[in-house]
């Protein structure tokens, strides 16, 4: 048995409700944070905006900020980058009020994705496979999961039948 890296997952948990201006930090960490800030915060108080905090049944005051879900190139392509994120959401979102994403590719090697139909194909590719977790979109590429929704739950099932799925095939044809 040996092991092998699939890729990395960088997640956020940013806590609204500790002194410190969450909108700000989120500014000071990173343009993609920021961009997230924008839309689901407001800069005055750090706190989820009037319009946000409507939306979202209240389930803990942190934002879980799914930051990056990056897979090596021979493991794209198979649903698997949706399957580790549920995992890693599912253990993450406990004390959060929400989940949100903004769905892109953040590898930008690929010789393909320098045109920009397949470019769309592919971030829209991505942003499927968060909505099926339950994410809605929300406004200016953000994507927001609620930790109450059920849809998390029922696809995570679903998913873990996946993953078996796929080690069985893979397993398989390394046997080959």
């Amino acid at each position: 048995m040996s092991d092998s890296a699939a890729g990395s997952m960088t997640f956020f948990r940013v806590h609204l409700d500790r002194g410190r201006n969450a909108f700000a930090a989120m500014e000071e960490e990173s343009e993609d944070l920021y961009e997230i800030a924008q839309v689901l915060l407001d800069p005055a108080t750090g706190y989820y905006t009037d319009e946000v905090s409507e939306l979202l049944e209240y389930n803990g005051s942190a934002l879980l900020v799914m930051d990056r879900v990056t897979l090596h190139e021979e493991w794209r392509g198979h649903g698997l980058g949706v399957i580790l994120a549920a995992e890693a959401i599912f253990r993450l979102m406990p004390g959060c009020r929400a989940v949100a994403c903004s769905p892109g590719v953040s590898d930008l090697s690929a010789d393909s994705l320098r045109n920009e139909a397949e470019w769309d194909r592919v971030t829209t590719k991505i942003a499927r496979g968060w909505e099926q977790l339950g994410f809605l979109p929300y406004r200016d590429n953000v994507l927001v999961l609620s930790p109450t929704s059920l849809v998390l739950e029922d696809q995570r099932s679903q998913l873990r039948r996946r993953l078996v799925e796929l080690g069985a095939a893979w397993s398989a044809a390394t046997r080959a």
